[in-house]
């Protein structure tokens, strides 16, 4: 089915809001628990899949719903639509942690695009999420988005969140080498795998971790200043933060000892 035709607006800068703006019976699909605000108009309904094929039946849907568990995601998406006769309704969203919301349009990706396993946030309806394996055991294991993420088709707008900052890079047959966390999304023409960080020297104490992303190909790549992983142990007591200086004084008395 044709995705329906929603507009948008992103609000704020660091903690990021987006509302939705749906005309009578156009519906917005969004993970569960996403939703801050919606008009008296809007109706939802939690439901199994995307609703991208409403014809699939109980087992199609049920199918579709399973495979999101795989990716650690509800069994359950919530859909939004505009009941009321006439006019604009509203419904906005925000992500789970502080980041940038980035609008997607997946009609510029005839291929659709594939996402980190937590970055959907929300899309029109008639947008289909389904998995996407990554057949590399490298990137698998190591990878920091393990073998499975999420692939995204359509016509319509989707929407992904990212933490902290977003960068988006074009490559044009070319090689770029990424913290493996910091991925958010890419088209499927490039090749995501895993390689060293370097030396093992470098590896060990670094602080780069003992293995990077390599991207590779020609397309757009999106990345994140702030993988939520990252967040967490800068939060965390004795986290990253708490073990910088110890940690580097350790680094540096072992590091000097290696070059010995």
């Amino acid at each position: 089915m044709r995705s329906h035709d929603v507009d948008y607006k992103i609000i704020g800068t660091d903690i990021q809001v987006l509302e939705v703006e749906l005309d009578p019976n156009e519906t917005v699909v969004a993970e569960a628990g996403a939703m801050v605000y919606m008009s008296e108009s809007i109706a939802f309904e939690t439901k199994m899949g995307d609703g991208s094929e409403p014809d699939q039946g109980f087992m199609g849907k049920l199918f579709s719903a399973g495979t999101r568990l795989i990716t650690g995601e509800s069994l359950f998406m919530t859909h939004f639509t505009h009941r009321g006769g006439y006019g604009k309704a509203h419904v906005a969203f925000s992500a789970p942690y502080p980041g940038t919301i980035i609008p997607i349009d997946l009609g510029e990706l005839p291929q659709g695009l594939i996402v980190q396993k937590d970055g959907f946030l929300a899309a029109a309806r008639g947008t289909k999420i389904n998995l996407h394996f990554n057949q590399k055991l490298g990137a698998g294991f190591f990878g920091g988005e393990g073998f499975i993420l999420q692939r995204l088709t359509g016509d319509g707008k989707a929407f992904i969140h990212a933490g902290g900052t977003i960068i988006e890079k074009r490559l044009n047959n070319e090689l770029l080498r990424v913290d493996t966390g910091c991925v958010v999304a890419f088209e499927p023409g490039i090749d995501f795998s895993i390689a060293r960080a370097g030396g093992l020297k470098s590896m060990i104490f670094g602080g780069e971790g003992l293995l990077l992303a390599t991207l590779r190909g020609t397309g757009r790549v999106w990345l994140q200043s702030m993988p939520i992983k990252k967040l967490i142990q800068a939060l965390a007591p004795g986290g990253g933060n708490g073990q910088k200086e110890s940690g580097g004084m350790l680094g540096n008395l072992v590091g000097g000892i290696l070059d010995e």
